[in-house]
């Protein structure tokens, strides 16, 4: 007979991984296809359940972001200046734009039928099938992150600012923002309901935010510190690298510079689980179009400057429901 072992707790390493830092990971909408973007010059195509590396296509610079655009092809945003359509069946690339500087972040909106986003600081919208450059939208500064939901666009940038643009009209944003949290923006990402983003810092917090200017929904935005420890007295604070929402629960996954994946119920303002600690920093994370798997990139973020540190991996572990879904409120003198 033979003994079959359990995956470690931290999940299932992937095969093939890239060999330098993993800038993001995304799941496909439509599959369990994983896209991976590095620091090594290449975007890879995984099948996540099967564990299988589909394709590796390589870059003329590191590659700081990629997403699907569907189950047959992708984009990526490269350090060297490029954004490319992958695709993925026939192993071909195509340059749909050539930039002034490198292309830190990329979004394809399915709300906006054809229509792509990515950022250099300045940013650039491409639509249509060739996906040539419609127009530039000058930003206060570098930009960070970007996020999509429905028709909303949320653009994280150096100097704490957000805005937020109508894809419908993008003469100019919609709101201008300026962070909530005292530091550096790390990632932002909008809620899976449309009705706002969470942000977070280098210093160990996220922030809840919400669209809708009332003052009924202003008074819902609140921070929050996690990714961090106390240590002979004193508060060792951790970058948060990484947001994720589940598709079906809405609750969120964290991923900092701890090394460790905590998931939050942002509407009761708890936190649910904590994955044990991976190798070394998580640098990204993307839920599965399901829920049922969490991919989460183990790749050291250089925080702490040039130094000896674990091997990059990609894990991805079976969620299980107990981990995600909100426990209901429990008031008093009513049964649990």
């Amino acid at each position: 007979m033979t003994s079959v072992h359990p995956p470690p707790i931290s999940g299932r390493e992937l095969a093939d991984p890239p060999t330098d830092g993993i800038s993001n990971l995304r799941y496909s909408n439509h599959s369990d296809h994983l896209l991976v973007s590095s620091w090594d010059k290449t975007v890879r195509l995984y099948d996540a359940s099967a564990n299988v590396l589909r394709g590796e296509f390589k870059h003329g610079g590191a590659v700081l972001d990629c997403c699907f655009h569907d189950d047959s092809s992708g984009f990526s945003a490269s350090a060297d200046n490029n954004v490319r359509r992958l695709v993925f069946n026939y192993g071909k690339e195509d340059i749909l734009g050539r930039h002034d500087a490198p292309v830190r972040c990329i979004e394809y909106s399915y709300a906006a039928v054809g229509t792509k986003l990515s950022s250099v600081g300045i940013l650039e919208v491409l639509v249509g099938r060739s996906a040539l450059l419609l127009e530039q939208y000058p930003q206060p500064e570098r930009v960070y992150s970007l996020s999509l939901v429905g028709n909303r666009l949320v653009v994280a940038t150096a100097g704490r600012h957000v805005n937020v643009y109508d894809l419908r009209n993008m003469s100019q944003p919609e709101q201008r923002r300026e962070s909530s949290l005292k530091y550096q923006t790390r990632c932002v990402r909008c809620y899976p309901n449309g009705t706002g983003y969470a942000l977070s810092s280098v210093e160990g917090r996220v922030a809840m935010e919400f669209f809708d200017l009332s003052e009924a929904s202003q008074a819902k935005k609140y921070a929050f510190k996690c990714h961090r420890k106390s240590e002979a007295g004193r508060d060792i604070v951790y970058p948060v690298n990484a947001i994720a929402f589940h598709p079906v629960y809405g609750t969120f996954a964290t991923g900092g510079c701890d090394g460790f994946v905590n998931v939050w119920d942002g509407n009761n303002k708890k936190r649910l689980y904590q994955y044990s600690k991976y190798p070394t920093s998580v640098a990204a994370l993307s839920f599965s179009r399901d829920g049922r798997l969490l991919a989460v990139a183990s790749s050291y973020t250089f925080e702490e400057g040039d130094k000896p540190h674990e091997p990059d991996a990609i894990f991805v572990r079976s969620v299980n429901e107990i981990e995600v879904k909100p426990k209901p409120k429990v008031y008093p003198n009513t049964p649990a």
